[in-house]
């Protein structure tokens, strides 16, 4: 049996990189080489850093803080707009890369993605310079960098690309876990949140090489029985987590929206869950699917998070069923005073299924029938004029959530 190889390739800063690639093909200086960052609407409370330069990070400049923040640590910040039809069509050009190394290459996000480069041995004889291979055509043909991690498993493949930046190529085999990942941080460990990490610190655990060696009744008397597996696992360098050539399933549809201005009125509001609920419903119609569950989720002026769920008695996709059940979620998670800056709704327990069970009573079958055809017409204007060309006259002048 061949032994398992994986690459993950990882674009540096993707969506910075992306836009100064673009706009040095349009003649303009390489934004990569000052202290630069990506952020839509820099002058709203709601914008935030979505990408930085490297020399944005001398000023401590972090991804997710405010615009105004960063404004506040460089002066002479320069800020460019994001453009996500570009980013997906450089995602795209250079995952074309990849699967000209191998047939079985899976999108872990829109900049990065793991080849399964098992038995490549006897197309590519040197694997490692396979690797190099990758990166330099990305950077000439395309013009952006990419980090590239070789390793046993997806588990250390990722670990590896995320090593020294930029344009490099790192290793990270088995028989090299112990002096390349064990002496990290236990917080550099994939998949280990922020909170696990700060309870393993409370008692000791402080590098990678500690929860290695840490026995796993300690660890599931900390963070359960199937959390304390795969940390002890993941801290060993085991990961039998294949890389799966088709995309991942869609678990949720949902939107959420930070407002401007902190809402107060019902009214304000429910326009929004309706934006929100519409987004997401419209989202699972073109998909062809239907949800058995629906979440409504509230931030207020405090930064303290509420949510309630409730499921369907049948699964549905058809906006004002799904609207009304926000509404009622919404009365009971809001108390009606409390200032809110987010509001959000998620379509969960996802089916396929397309058989729907009917009530005894012709009335509301009926009505679900002329709900599903307006449904039907709105998402093919849509489709044909763009997502604001029609929508429910309660949220005229109420934003609409962009598809992500």
């Amino acid at each position: 049996m061949s032994k398992r190889i994986v690459f993950h390739v990882d674009v540096n800063s993707a969506f910075l990189s992306w836009t100064a690639t673009q706009m040095v093909n349009e003649g303009k200086d390489d934004i990569r080489l000052v202290p630069s960052v990506i952020s839509n609407e820099p002058d709203k409370r709601t914008s935030v850093v979505l990408a930085k330069s490297i020399p944005a990070k001398q000023y401590k400049i972090n991804t997710g803080e405010p615009i105004s923040m960063s404004l506040r640590k460089c002066k002479d910040l320069v800020i460019a707009p994001p453009d996500f039809k570009l980013y997906t069509k450089f995602s795209k050009a250079f995952k074309d890369i990849c699967r000209e190394y191998t047939p079985v290459v899976e999108e872990f996000s829109i900049d990065e993605c793991f080849l399964d480069m098992s038995g490549m041995e006897n197309v590519y004889r040197d694997i490692l310079a396979t690797a190099y291979e990758i990166k330099d055509r990305i950077k000439s043909e395309l013009g952006f960098t990419v980090n590239v991690g070789v390793g046993s498993n997806k588990l250390l493949a990722k670990m590896a690309s995320d090593f020294e930046k930029p344009d490099k190529v790192h290793t990270l085999f088995e028989d090299e876990v112990k002096n390349k990942m064990w002496v990290l941080p236990i917080k550099d460990l994939l998949f280990l949140g922020k909170a696990t990490a700060e309870k393993l610190n409370n008692i000791g655990i402080r590098t990678i090489e500690d929860l290695a060696k840490t026995d796993t009744a300690t660890l599931k008397a900390l963070v359960g029985n199937k959390a304390s597996e795969q940390l002890h696992q993941h801290a060993n360098g085991i990961d039998d987590e294949p890389v799966a050539e088709l995309p991942r399933e869609v678990k949720s549809y949902g939107h959420s929206i930070t407002v401007e201005e902190n809402i107060t009125d019902k009214q304000a509001a429910y326009n929004l869950l309706l934006s929100l609920t519409d987004a997401s419903a419209s989202r699972m119609r073109a998909d062809k699917v239907k949800a058995h569950c629906v979440c409504v989720n509230i931030r207020d002026n405090h930064f303290n998070n509420k949510s309630h769920q409730k499921q369907f008695s049948v699964p549905t996709d058809i906006t004002y069923n799904i609207y009304n059940t926000v509404k009622e979620l919404f009365g009971e998670v809001w108390n009606g005073k409390t200032p809110l800056r987010l509001l959000g709704v998620t379509l969960t327990d996802i089916t396929k299924d397309e058989n729907e069970q009917l009530s005894l009573f012709g009335e509301n079958n009926a009505q679900n029938d002329k709900k599903q055809k307006i449904d039907s017409v709105v998402d093919a204007i849509r489709n044909k004029y763009g997502s604001t060309t029609i929508m429910p006259g309660s949220i005229m002048n109420t934003k609409r959530p962009k598809k992500k």
